[in-house]
């Protein structure tokens, strides 16, 4: 934790994480915050909401709107999404437009860039993935990001091995406005626990399950209890859309259920600082 000297000016603002689907922006609203607030995923479209995150970089206060990837839509769900994202750019004093280095500007891209274009919306654009592309490839890349005319900034990073981040995190806080901080010092997102367990345990199934299964699938926390002897009894229930998937949620004998809720424990225990979590989930 930081310490914030008594009678400093401070500065507090919104930066919203912007990109197409997989472009990385979980990853990186993690590195940002130095703890795993947002799940990852290779299945698109595992964000489903904006997810805040809160960190401090000296006097100031960054929090960081993780929005939903920006893509063609098809679904109502999908739209729903889209338009999240939207929003939270709307809204912040600064945007991060995440973009896969190894992918480089494809049609979901350029749909991003077409509608920051239009809305006169100058960002701060992050190459992700710097260390799987070669160097000539890379500076292409940025000269062709530079071309558009969106970008205010230009950054390098591995969003996964921390290379660039703390660069990006510096910068944005140097832009932030003077204002109070809007959130205690110690607080590193403003999802409930219960929420964020639930989040856990939905990155756990796709992670394990990513080409099984559909997005129509939910994790509710129902009961989340201390207990006299400092443990934490937590029941969780997944919810699918089909009766179908169920038996894949579960797998043989209860097994894949069973190793889905090891690992989201696991998780939890990390998350919390807590060792003694009686952890039951139900398919």
């Amino acid at each position: 934790m930081q310490n914030v000297t008594q009678g400093a000016e401070t500065s507090c603002g919104f930066i919203a994480l912007i990109g197409a689907p997989n472009a990385g922006k979980s990853t990186l609203l993690n590195a940002l915050v130095g703890q795993k607030i947002a799940i990852v995923s290779h299945k698109v479209q595992t964000t489903r909401t904006r997810l805040t995150g809160i960190a401090i970089e000296g006097q100031s206060q960054l929090v960081f709107v993780d929005t939903p990837g920006i893509f063609a839509p098809k679904r109502r769900l999908d739209r729903a999404m889209v338009a999240a994202a939207w929003e939270g750019a709307q809204d912040a004093d600064q945007v991060v437009f995440l973009i896969d280095a190894a992918k480089g500007i494809r049609a979901d891209e350029q749909k991003i860039i077409e509608g920051l274009s239009e809305a006169g919306r100058k960002v701060i654009v992050a190459l992700n993935k710097v260390d799987s592309v070669k160097r000539d490839r890379l500076l292409a890349l940025a000269q062709a990001v530079d071309a558009t005319g969106v970008a205010a900034e230009i950054f390098m990073i591995s969003a996964l091995t921390g290379d660039g981040v703390p660069d990006l995190k510096t910068h944005l806080a140097k832009n932030l406005p003077k204002s109070p901080w809007l959130y205690p010092e110690d607080q590193i997102t403003d999802i409930t626990t219960r929420v964020l367990a639930a989040e856990i345990t939905r990155e756990k199934i796709f992670l394990r399950l990513h080409q099984e299964l559909p997005y129509g699938i939910t994790v509710e926390t129902e009961k989340w209890e201390g207990r006299k002897d400092g443990s934490i009894e937590i029941h969780q229930v997944i919810h699918v859309s089909r009766d179908g998937h169920k038996g894949i949620v579960i797998g043989k004998g209860g097994h894949t259920l069973k190793a889905i809720g090891e690992q989201a424990r696991l998780d939890m225990e990390t998350m919390m600082g807590q060792r003694s979590i009686c952890f039951c989930l139900y398919g």
